[in-house]
């Protein structure tokens, strides 16, 4: 699945009569290269919810289904990957970040497409305010 099918889906609970918001990104942790967090965004509120990756039971076409609505404690820094820049661990330049595909039933990262190619996951170095940083191919 690609971050994009996922961004905008309604995220809903069994526990809830309707949806309790629409996903707004999902946050990547570079060392484990997998999905950390969902972030959404409440139809009450309209404030930002991040649940952890263990809550979601669910990843599909048409929603997001979670197990709990429990949000962390402390959430992690949002760095969104898509629309980031991309540059190797040298500094060069490689491109920006168009789309992620990733593993729905996991969170595992699978690659990365870029506007100058595809980069595995096993690429992935670090990701911060600045850029994403991969490792040269």
């Amino acid at each position: 699945m690609l971050f994009t099918e996922v961004r905008g889906l309604p995220v809903v609970s069994p526990a809830e009569t309707g949806p309790l918001g629409t996903v707004t990104s999902l946050t990547v942790d570079i060392a484990s290269r997998a999905v950390s967090h969902v972030r959404l965004r409440g139809s009450r509120l309209r404030r930002e919810t991040v649940l952890p990756w263990d809550a979601v039971h669910a990843v599909g076409p048409g929603a997001v289904r979670v197990r709990s609505t429990v949000a962390p404690d402390t959430a992690p820094p949002r760095h969104d990957l898509l629309g980031r820049r991309v540059l190797t661990e040298a500094g060069a330049e490689h491109g920006t970040v168009l789309d992620v595909a990733f593993d729905p039933a996991t969170g595992r990262l699978l690659a990365v497409f870029t506007t100058r190619g595809e980069v595995s996951a096993d690429r992935l170095l670090g990701l911060g305010d600045h850029a994403l940083v991969v490792r040269a191919g």
